[in-house]
């Protein structure tokens, strides 16, 4: 029997791997390496988070992307964007460094069993673990239009299902969306030759504006202090408490969640985006029907006005939202238990990012409706890592396991009761 079983081996499986490996457990991952950063996104795309807030985690924080790009000769410099191509290989660098070795197979069941969970692979093999992390990242989670579902797939899809847009070169292609998936992605079709257009419920684009030098006077660092997730206080209290996000009243998060850090494009995206791709606004996809060997679709305006597009196929970018419906891999009775964050289906957690099932934690986008907007993004993995871990361990002692691990901590600290989640002071 595992201390801890990671079911996802992205950004957060990887670095929750790496912390539990140093504190001793004996930690089994399942997933392939940064699969759907490699899987799951075209070349040419970037990262919209700035190279030093882009870091996987382990405890000595010596993995860190800058680390990798000075290995390769090619230091990285904050205000110039990563390729997502070369971000998936510093994954795979750290995964080979800083990690225990990961089982690619997929894990197809979570459910209750003696002592912890039974975990079930793809190809029946069932792993028994005390604890289990669901880093699951964001694949299970996608959201399209209730009126693109049930097309089929070579006339709709969602921007995360193409990790190659060369099949539309020279068609025409309708993007829904106005957050950076949908720009970005519009911009390399017409880069590419695909007459191309965006839909957005938006009145307006918004794009994000040139980072400032990360050495500027006291004054401007006060009104407005960098952070991984941009300039400014509020961004601040995302990216550097998500301790203190947690503990606002739970209606209050469920709104954040869903409208913090709300679509917008990159800075260096939008020269190449505005004059090559056509954009109409204040429009919704209210219908969609196949016609002549593409798609007829219906936009409603916010006025109510009707009109309709004729295109070859639409990519819905329109993200993801973690919901306890969507995550087919756990048990029907373990996922009817877990309690949810009031206002959304999103699961809650403990401080240490435990569910409400005892020892069942949650990280990554699972994690964002408990802890906020930085969830979102690689760099919420050192905050998840660190104090999952601490939560794994203190679950391992309530439950007799692994007694060893929670004395070599500094200081005495109180367990909480058997079946409760374990809390933490950020």
């Amino acid at each position: 029997m595992y201390d801890l079983v990671v079911v996802g081996a992205g950004p957060y499986g990887l670095s929750i791997a790496a912390h539990a490996a140093r504190a001793g457990l004996d930690v089994k991952v399942f997933g392939r390496p940064m699969a759907s950063w490699l899987d799951h996104m075209p070349p040419g795309m970037f990262l919209k988070s700035e190279p030093w807030a882009s870091n996987l985690s382990d405890p000595d924080g010596a993995h860190t992307l800058a680390a990798y790009a000075e290995a390769l000769g090619t230091p990285s410099r904050h205000g110039v964007p990563v390729p997502v191509r070369f971000f998936a290989a510093y994954g795979l660098w750290f995964a080979g460094r800083a990690a225990p070795p990961a089982d690619e197979r997929e894990v197809v069941s979570v459910r209750p069993g003696p002592g912890g969970f039974v975990l079930t692979t793809a190809d029946g093999e069932p792993v028994v673990a005390r604890t289990v992390a669901l880093a699951v990242g964001v694949m299970p989670f996608v959201d399209v239009p209730e009126a693109l579902r049930g097309l089929p797939a070579e006339l709709a899809s969602h921007s995360s299902h193409h990790a190659d847009l060369g099949r539309f070169a020279g068609r025409d292609v309708t993007v829904v969306g106005a957050g950076q998936a949908a720009l970005e992605t519009a911009a390399l079709l017409a880069e590419q030759g695909t007459s191309v257009r965006v839909v957005a419920r938006s009145s307006a684009l918004n794009w994000n504006t040139l980072p400032p030098p990360l050495l500027r006077p006291l004054p401007e660092r006060l009104r407005g202090p960098h952070t991984g997730l941009g300039c400014g206080w509020k961004n601040w209290l995302y990216a550097e408490a998500p301790g203190a996000f947690r503990r606002l009243p739970a209606a209050t998060r469920a709104r954040v969640f869903t409208s913090a850090l709300g679509p917008a494009g990159a800075w260096w995206l939008r020269e190449r985006f505005e004059g090559a791709v056509e954009v109409r606004l204040g429009e919704r996809v209210a219908a969609a029907e196949p016609a002549g060997g593409g798609l007829r679709l219906g936009l409603a305006g916010a006025d109510g006005a009707r009109t309709h597009v004729e295109t070859d196929h639409v990519i819905a970018a329109t993200g993801f939202t973690p919901t306890l419906g969507r995550l087919g891999l756990l048990a029907p009775e373990l996922r009817g238990s877990l309690a949810t964050v009031d206002g959304s289906e999103g699961p809650e957690a403990s401080g240490l990012f435990e569910s409400s099932h005892p020892g069942l934690f949650l990280a990554g986008l699972l994690s964002a409706p408990s802890f906020g907007p930085s969830m979102r993004f690689v760099y919420g993995a050192t905050y998840t890592a660190e104090r999952l871990v601490r939560g794994v361990r203190r679950r391992l002692g309530a439950s007799g396991g692994a007694p060893g691990l929670i004395t070599q901590r500094a200081g005495a600290e109180k367990l909480p009761a058997r079946g409760r989640p374990a809390e933490a002071t950020p």
